[in-house]
């Protein structure tokens, strides 16, 4: 599908940039790949990685800019929308700064991409997307909400747009893994709750699983992968194995455990090997069986929470994963 299009990344040059690009460059050869994004050292430093590939071009422009995202998408077949603000507290102390980037930045991707007749878009979403309990949440929710009525609002348009929902980015700049491997010297790592669990994803499968979406999406989709849940002590444990723990307490916004399918979407939500597929409730989508795709309904209690996943990672596996992966960890 992907080969010889054109495809544009928002928010490029973060962590997930930085893997999808490799990847996909690798496995579909593309015409174009279009890096979008505001930060100019961030592009200058990823640009120096493909001076060789004339494949892959670099645009300077922010999602809040319409006109920037209607210049950039000309000639665009498929677009990844990765670029929000994310970090939990940033966003609880500047809420009109993470609206303006992840709500209003949506709506202009949306509008840009059907006015350019762009063919597919998946948007990256968060756990914290489910049951929001904090700003970040809650505006990721309304970004999602947003690409799914996206669908309808392109009336008689061919773009169509669904969305992959993640947990935690295993080795991604600001998570817990190069967090507390910078703590290692200290000898302590603060951990906010004990009870504290937390889903694992590697940024390897968040890019697979984009491609499926783009693969098997109809319109209106939330992808939701199978993986395992750790204990955030046990991820401590593994990352640094002789540090003792300082219990500090539970962050503004943050939940105890992370939810990818709360009880509301039981309804619409159906089950495949490696993944779940929550389905609109508008327009009766949920019962298309063009979108059901020999999907099995969950039951109607379901939910696909970190603390009640029935797959888990082990401390040897996370501390394995880091040993091979120590060279990459927080630098992308």
């Amino acid at each position: 599908m992907l080969n010889n299009s054109s495809i544009l990344v928002t928010g490029g040059t973060g962590s997930f940039g930085h893997t999808f690009v490799p990847m996909t460059l690798a496995k579909y050869s593309p015409r174009r790949l279009v890096i979008y994004s505001r930060d100019e050292m961030k592009q200058w430093e990823m640009a120096k990685l493909y001076q060789d590939d004339d494949r892959v071009r670099f645009f300077i422009g922010d999602v809040r800019d319409k006109d920037r995202l209607a210049r950039a998408l000309n000639g665009i077949d498929y677009v990844v929308h990765a670029a929000a603000t994310k970090i939990v507290p940033t966003a609880e102390y500047n809420p009109f700064e993470c609206v303006k980037t992840n709500v209003f930045g949506a709506m202009n991707l949306i509008d840009a991409c059907i006015d350019q007749g762009v063919k597919r878009v998946i948007a990256l979403s968060t756990d914290k997307a489910s049951s929001p309990a904090n700003l970040y949440g809650a505006t990721k929710l309304t970004s999602d909400k947003l690409f799914i009525a996206g669908n309808s609002y392109a009336g008689k348009m061919d773009t169509r747009f669904a969305v992959v929902r993640y947990g935690n980015v295993m080795g991604s700049r600001g998570s817990v893994i190069p967090f507390f491997l910078t703590l290692a010297d200290k000898g302590i790592l603060p951990i906010t709750d004990d009870r504290m669990t937390r889903f694992m994803i590697t940024l390897e499968q968040g890019a697979e699983m984009v491609w499926h979406a783009f693969d098997d999406m109809v319109g209106g989709e939330i992808y939701v992968k199978k993986i395992p849940s750790m204990k955030v002590t046990d991820i401590a444990l593994a990352s640094v194995p002789t540090a003792k723990h300082e219990i500090v307490g539970i962050r503004p916004g943050e939940k105890l455990h992370e939810q990818m399918i709360g009880p509301e979407d039981a309804l619409h939500t159906y089950e495949y090997a490696e993944h779940y597929k929550v389905l609109p409730a508008i327009h009766n989508w949920s019962q298309d069986p063009k979108r059901i795709n020999g999907g099995q309904l969950v039951a109607p209690d379901f939910t696909y929470c970190s603390d009640n996943n029935p797959e888990w990672m082990s401390i040897d596996t996370l501390r394995t994963w880091i040993a091979q992966s120590r060279e990459k960890i927080g630098k992308i």
